[in-house]
């Protein structure tokens, strides 16, 4: 919904838009099986936990951190790089820390549902490990698609 109003208004880039697709895919197919349950991860290296909710919270990271980007670079909201990043990387824990804080108030209004929607599948430090895969994600993010980024944005502005 809101990128459809913002369209016009406020194009991304197609990296940004491909991406954002891709993570729309993740979820769902979380959502499809629940994301302790998803087939493809079952016994995966031989891991008795699922974890495709890390990937799941790798997306968390990774997407938000161009989105995000895209946005402080647009607007010209923070000068210098390293506060940009800075900023970008604090913006994408502080999403992850929101969702964890959702999960848990789920939890805690839904006792018998609670396992299935949270994951954690008896991990006791399944909520640090999601938000250390979102700092990762978001990392990752910015060192590896920054250039790309940089071309389509630069690309968008001459259109």
């Amino acid at each position: 919904m809101v990128m459809a109003y913002t369209y016009k208004s406020f194009k991304l880039t197609s990296l940004v838009y491909i991406l954002i697709l891709i993570h729309c895919i993740i979820l769902m197919i979380g959502g499809h099986y629940t994301y302790a349950e998803v087939p493809l991860f079952n016994d995966l290296f031989g891991s008795s936990r699922n974890n495709y909710d890390k990937v799941g919270h790798f997306a968390q990271g990774f997407v938000p951190a161009l989105i995000t980007r895209e946005i402080i670079l647009r607007k010209n909201v923070i000068q210098g790089a390293r506060w940009q990043v800075f900023f970008i990387i604090c913006f994408c824990l502080a999403l992850s820390a929101f969702y964890e804080l959702i999960e848990w108030g789920v939890a805690l209004l839904s006792d018998q549902a609670a396992e299935a929607f949270l994951g954690t599948q008896g991990y006791i430090w399944d909520t640090q490990s999601d938000m250390g895969f979102a700092l990762l994600g978001a990392i990752i993010a910015l060192i590896s698609l920054n250039k790309l980024h940089d071309r389509q944005l630069a690309n968008l502005q001459t259109q």
